[in-house]
């Protein structure tokens, strides 16, 4: 083997071993080996059990709450430099804190750059995610970042559908740019949802901006919390005259009410990748795996690799 390309080995953080035992499958190695000691107070100490010196290291960890997976990756990663590990990948398909991007009122934090210093700090040479909520968190990082987008693996599956008098659709306006990316690439018209929130996951009043009717509307977002926004987007559709509307959200979040909320509106699927664990089953939900995205991104970059061919838009 060559002196510099050193060989790779996937580990996984608790919560995320399902997706990273699918990306190693994929990558065609097995996953590492880890234990993860645990206090009776609940403080936990991850060890490798079989040598990194030396070697290129990816550790699969989707940040979403608790803290307790941002710690677990942090301490991973920290375990990894220690032992000698010469590059370690820190692969977060869904990037928890994102949504805090920025200062939006006085005194509070930016916490999706507090998680890149932490990131940083603990020794992760490079980060790999997978539709951040906000494009500019790249530049919290002072490492290279490889920024995937689920595009590559939602898009074949919405030509599989056929729709004619296809609409893509944005839930709000800051996703209008994503959705007009999509609707670009399928040749389709674009519609934006306009909400007025008067609390956090808390919705007062939505309109739309373009015409559904006769359509079949698919409508694009990076991830569904509540699930509020989006079935209240569905029923309205419903409402103009839409023949039907899906949903392609990146990150099942489904927290709260959501699962009931989707079960209740007109949305006829949603369609999620496995970045997050879903936390139960649902005939409107279906799951697109990113885990041979991921695994075919992980094998170009350890073979020094262009990765723009990967990106559909």
């Amino acid at each position: 083997m060559s002196h510099l390309e050193p060989e790779a080995k996937i580990f996984a953080c608790s919560k995320s071993e399902y997706l990273a035992e699918k990306i190693a499958k994929e990558y065609g190695i097995p996953l590492g080996k880890m234990t993860m000691s645990t206090y009776s107070d609940g403080e936990f100490q991850p060890s490798y059990e079989e040598s990194i010196r030396g070697l290129r290291v990816f550790i699969v960890c989707s940040t979403f709450p608790t803290a307790d997976n941002l710690m677990e990756l942090l301490l991973m990663i920290d375990a990894a430099k220690r032992a000698s590990a010469r590059h370690i990948t820190a692969v977060i398909p869904y990037f928890g804190w994102a949504r805090q991007d920025r200062k939006d009122k006085p005194r509070v934090p930016i916490g999706a750059k507090l998680v890149a210093n932490l990131l940083d700090a603990a020794g992760a040479t490079r980060i790999m995610t997978m539709d951040l909520h906000a494009d500019q968190i790249q530049g919290f990082f002072e490492k290279p970042v490889d920024h995937l987008f689920a595009s590559t693996i939602f898009l074949p599956y919405v030509e599989s559908l056929g729709l004619e008098n296809l609409t893509i659709a944005s839930p709000d306006m800051g996703g209008s740019k994503r959705a007009y990316a999509y609707s670009k690439f399928l040749n389709s018209e674009v519609v934006i949802c306009y909400k007025q929130r008067k609390a956090a996951n808390v919705i007062e009043t939505m309109e739309l901006i373009g015409t559904v009717e006769g359509k079949h509307v698919i409508l694009v977002d990076d991830m569904i919390d509540t699930g509020g926004t989006l079935a209240k987007a569905a029923d309205l559709m419903i409402e103009k005259g839409a023949l039907s509307v899906r949903a392609i959200c990146t990150h099942a979040i489904l927290s709260g009410g959501a699962y009931e909320k989707i079960e209740n509106s007109k949305l006829l699927e949603l369609i999620v990748t496995d970045s997050i664990p879903l936390k139960k089953q649902s005939d409107k939900i279906r799951v697109v795996s990113c885990a041979p995205l991921f695994a075919e991104v992980m094998h170009m970059v350890h073979h020094n690799n262009s990765i723009s061919g990967k990106f559909l838009m």
